[in-house]
C-alpha cells in the first residue's frame, strides 16, 4: 500500500464507487499543489507546460521566480491550483528573506507537494534541506524513524532528455531511496515528454472537491502582476549575464481609452505604463541598450502576450529608473511589491 493510500485509507468520509457508476461520472477533484525544488530545476517550465501558456518566468538563470504564482489547470474532472514557490535558498539579502517567507505562505495550505529533482544533477544539500523542511511541515516521525506524510509527496524527475535509459533507471532508484515518495514521475517539460502522466498523477492524489475557478481562468494574478513578470523575464533573457538580479518591474497603470466627459470607451490603444527599477545608475545603460535596442526588442517580444492579457491593442511604455540598494531596503521592497 503506498503512502497516499495509507493516508486516505480509513480517514474521513469514504467515497462510494457505486454512487459514481449510478451517476456515470468519476468524482471531481480539486486542490492546491505546491511545486518545490532547488533554484533552476525547471519549476516554471513545468507549470507553463502543464497549463499550456506562460504564467511563470522560465529562464536559464536561477532564482528568477519571485512570487508564489498560482497557475490554474482545469480538466473535465479536476482543477489544480499550482503554486510556484521561489526556489528555497539561504537568504543573503532582505529580499532573499522575503522570498523564503513567500515559500512559507504558499506551503501553509496545500493538498499535494510536487518535489522537482533534476535527472542530470546529483541529489545535494539543497535537496536535503528542502526535504527536512517538508518533513517539518507535512510529516510525523514514526517510532521506527520513518516518516508518515500528511499530504502526498510526489517526486517529479525533470530534464530526463539528458539521460539514456540505463542512467534514468539508476536515477529513479536513487530518488526512491532519497525519501518515502507517494509516487515518482519522470518528465521532460521542454520536450513535452510524459507531461500527461504528471498531470494524471497529480490529479489522482488530489482530494475530491468542488471547482474553485471558472474554466477559462489560468492564473490568480492581476493583469499588472502578470505583465510585470513577463517584462522582467524578457529583460533577463535579453541581457543574459550582463545584468545581476537587481531588476524589479512595476506596472504603474493600465489605461483604457475612454472619453473624459462621458467615460464611454472608444477605439484606441490601451496604454500600459511600466517602471523598470535597477539598483545603480551604471545599470541603466545596460538595460536600455545602444540606441534603446533592448527596450525596442523587449516591447516587440511582448506585443502579443500583453495584447492578450489586456484584451486589446496595447502600447507598452517602459521607463528605466534607479531605486538605490532596493534589495536590502524594507521601504523600497514594499513599494516594489515584496
Amino acid at each position: 500500500m503506498s503512502e497516499h493510500e495509507q493516508q486516505t485509507a480509513g480517514t474521513g468520509p469514504t467515497h462510494d464507487p457505486a454512487h459514481d457508476s449510478v451517476q456515470g461520472e468519476q468524482p471531481y477533484r480539486s486542490g492546491f499543489v505546491a511545486v518545490v525544488g532547488r533554484p533552476n530545476v525547471g519549476k516554471s517550465t513545468l507549470i507553463n507546460a502543464l497549463i499550456g501558456k506562460q504564467i511563470a518566468i522560465a529562464s536559464s538563470r536561477p532564482e528568477t521566480t519571485r512570487k508564489a504564482i498560482r497557475g490554474i489547470l482545469t480538466t473535465d474532472h479536476a482543477q489544480l491550483v499550482l503554486v510556484d514557490t521561489p526556489g528555497i535558498h539561504r537568504p543573503r539579502t532582505l529580499l532573499g528573506q522575503r522570498l523564503n517567507d513567500i515559500v512559507e505562505e504558499s506551503l501553509s495550505d496545500v493538498d499535494v507537494v510536487a518535489f522537482l529533482l533534476p535527472a542530470d544533477q546529483e541529489i545535494g544539500p539543497g535537496d536535503r534541506r528542502i526535504l527536512s523542511r517538508l518533513r517539518a511541515d507535512f510529516a510525523t516521525k514514526r517510532d521506527d524513524g520513518t516518516f508518515k506524510w500528511k499530504v502526498p509527496l510526489i517526486a517529479i524527475v525533470t530534464k530526463i532528455d539528458e539521460l539514456n535509459r540505463e542512467q534514468l533507471i539508476n536515477k529513479l532508484i536513487e530518488i526512491n531511496e532519497f525519501a518515502d515518495f507517494s509516487d515518482i514521475v519522470p518528465v521532460s517539460a521542454l520536450e513535452h515528454d510524459n507531461l500527461n502522466e504528471v498531470k494524471n498523477v497529480l490529479i489522482d492524489h488530489t482530494p475530491e472537491g468542488p471547482q474553485m475557478y471558472p474554466d477559462d481562468q489560468i492564473s490568480e494574478e492581476r493583469p499588472e502582476e502578470t505583465i510585470a513578470e513577463l517584462v522582467r523575464g524578457a529583460f533577463l533573457e535579453e541581457l543574459d549575464d550582463e545584468l545581476p538580479h537587481s531588476l524589479a518591474v512595476v506596472v504603474d497603470s493600465i489605461e483604457y481609452p475612454e472619453d473624459n466627459e462621458s467615460g464611454a470607451a472608444y477605439d484606441g490603444k490601451i496604454h500600459v505604463l511600466v517602471s523598470v527599477y535597477v539598483e545603480r545608475d551604471s545599470q541603466k545603460p545596460i538595460i536600455i541598450g545602444k540606441g534603446a535596442e533592448h527596450l525596442v526588442r523587449v516591447k516587440k517580444k511582448l506585443r502579443t502576450p500583453v495584447n492578450r492579457i489586456v484584451g486589446g491593442k496595447a502600447k507598452l511604455d517602459l521607463h528605466v529608473k534607479v531605486a538605490k540598494g532596493w534589495q536590502s531596503d524594507p521601504k523600497q521592497l514594499e513599494k516594489l511589491g515584496f
